[in-house]
Order: structure tokens, then C-alpha cells, then sequence
């Protein structure tokens, strides 16, 4: 690493603390680490994962709870892939490591047609062999390095191609319900990373089965989000924000909210269509007993 101007040193410290702040943020929200976990970091060699060790290690150094790293990378058998980066990273940084050696490629190779995406195929596989691992090594978390634009786009990748309200949650229980998988990085912006990777001269190893991908669809949204952050500067964080402010009463599942048999009351309804309103204003007396039965004022969203 080359050493770094007076500038360079106050820009990453400023950087970092931001990091822990978000991270330190995400984990005592969701709960995500406990006294005593042994926590496996998927290391893939890019800036996220490598974001995301460096800021748990540091907060493990002062957190007030015990709890154990270790960072596991799956080596895919990729046609050129830099077998000895990571081990000589790791060990350069004393932490503990073990390198998974599954030939995946070939298998998504073979099953994938030419020009068809791979990624379906190759996380699947990526997660049995991980979720495989752990349950062999008593780990009690599994910390993956997606941050909040990767959250951002999954909701809109879920909504235009596949008719879902889905994002991707901080802390999610596997289908088997053995494992507990966590996202410290939720938090996160993904240029913050970037610029914090960049500045800390991380050995980015890149992928060599979805990076050339050019027409993935998450790359169109990724576009897609980048447009909308460039001009209309905010939007992004209210549609992250929009994710942990959910009115179910809003939305249109029957199986969040009973819309068949709910009826008519006397009392204040919380979930009523108040939920829409943002400005206030005073209203005149007559309108009072109708629309604000508890407050003097209500908010009237403009509809002009």
C-alpha cells in the first residue's frame, strides 16, 4: 500500500468512521451479531466483501460482546483466477481462513446456454456449498457484502420482472431454517464502498462469469438508479427508507392486510387514508368531527 498524504489519511479516516457508523447501525437494528457468534465472511475478492471484513474487524476490536470472524472464499475454478491473492491477503492481515474449492464454473458453463445469464445458477450453487460449509463448522452467521443499492435494485428488479414487492432483507433465515444470513453493509452506499475499497489498495479479484455479462438485467437497473440519483439527488435514500415504512393497509396483499372484513367503526383508525397526507393545515370547525376526530389539525396531501 503507498503511503498516503496528510489529505489521504484524514479522507479515509473520515470514510471509515462512516462505514462503522452504518454497519454499527444495520447490526443493532436487525440484531445481527450476538455474544458469542462465530461469523463466516464470504470473501469474493471484490470491494464489498472486502469492505466488509475490514469494518467488522475493526468493529471487533472495540465492540463490547465476543464474537469470532472467519473469511471463507468459494474458489469457482474460474479460467485464470488468482488462486494465491486472497490466502497471501489473509495471511498478511492475520485472519483466520478457509478457501473452498468446488469446480462451479464448468457445472454453470455446461448447464447455462451461451448469452443466457448465469448468476441464477451460480449463486444457487454458491449458497448449497456455503450453507453446506457452515453447518459442517459451527457457524452461527453468515455475513454476505450487499449493500443498499444492491437492496434498492433487488426491489425494482423483483417489481418490473418479476411482479414482486421484494427487496432483499439485512438479516434473512434460510429456507431449511438453519442458518442466519446477514447483510452488515445495508446500510451502505455503494460509491462509499468504492472510494473506501480504492483508498485501502484492496486485491480486487473480478468475476469472470457475470462481470462481462453486459445486458444483465440488474446492470439496467443499476443504470436506471444511477440516472434517477444524478438528477433527483435524495431519491434514492427515500426509496431505501421506504423499505422499513411499510403500510400494509396501502398496499394490495390480501395476505398482509384482511381487506374483506374489515368494517366500519366509531373510534379513530389509524391505518385510514390519513397514512397519505403531508402538509398541515388547519381545517374549517364543520369539518372537524369528519376528518380529525382526535387531532386540531390533519394532513392534507396536495393533490392540485
Amino acid at each position: 500500500m503507498q503511503p498516503l498524504s496528510q489529505k489521504q489519511k484524514t479522507d479515509l479516516n473520515k470514510l471509515q468512521k462512516k462505514l462503522r457508523r452504518n454497519v454499527g447501525q444495520a447490526i443493532e437494528k436487525y440484531n445481527m451479531i450476538e455474544d458469542g457468534d462465530k461469523i463466516m465472511v464470504c470473501l469474493s475478492g471484490g470491494k464489498d466483501s472486502y469492505t466488509m471484513l475490514d469494518i467488522l474487524r475493526n468493529l471487533q476490536k472495540h465492540a463490547p460482546i465476543q464474537f469470532e470472524l472467519i473469511a471463507v472464499n468459494l474458489d469457482q475454478k474460474q479460467p485464470g483466477f488468482p488462486e494465491h491473492v486472497l490466502p497471501e491477503y489473509l495471511s498478511s492481515i492475520d485472519v483466520p481462513f478457509h478457501i473452498i474449492e468446488e469446480d462451479t464454473y464448468s457445472i454453470v458453463k455446461e448447464k447455462v446456454p451461451e448469452g443466457k445469464t448465469t448468476c441464477a445458477l451460480c449463486s444457487r450453487l454458491r449458497r448449497g456449498i456455503i450453507y453446506g460449509w457452515a453447518k459442517d463448522n459451527g457457524i452461527t452467521k453468515i455475513a454476505l457484502g450487499h449493500h443498499r443499492d444492491d437492496i434498492v435494485e433487488t426491489l425494482f428488479l423483483n417489481m418490473f420482472f418479476g411482479g414482486k414487492m421484494k427487496g432483499m432483507p439485512a438479516k434473512l433465515l434460510s429456507d431449511n431454517g438453519q442458518h442466519v444470513v446477514i447483510r452488515p453493509l445495508a446500510f451502505c452506499r455503494e460509491k462509499d464502498i468504492a472510494s473506501y475499497s480504492e483508498m485501502r489498495e484492496f486485491p480486487i479479484i473480478p468475476c469472470n462469469l457475470c462481470g462481462s455479462q453486459e445486458n444483465l438485467q440488474r446492470k439496467i437497473i443499476k443504470q436506471m438508479l444511477k440516472d434517477w440519483d444524478r438528477q433527483y439527488p435524495g431519491r434514492i435514500e427515500s426509496i431505501f427508507n421506504s423499505m422499513g415504512n411499510i403500510a400494509p393497509s396501502h398496499m394490495m396483499d390480501t395476505e398482509l392486510f384482511n381487506f374483506q372484513q374489515f368494517e366500519r367503526q366509531d373510534t379513530p383508525y389509524a391505518d385510514g387514508d390519513t397514512v397519505f397526507d403531508s402538509e398541515t393545515v388547519s381545517l374549517p370547525e364543520h369539518l372537524k368531527e369528519e376528518l380529525e376526530p382526535t387531532e386540531p389539525e390533519l394532513n392534507i396531501v396536495n393533490l392540485s
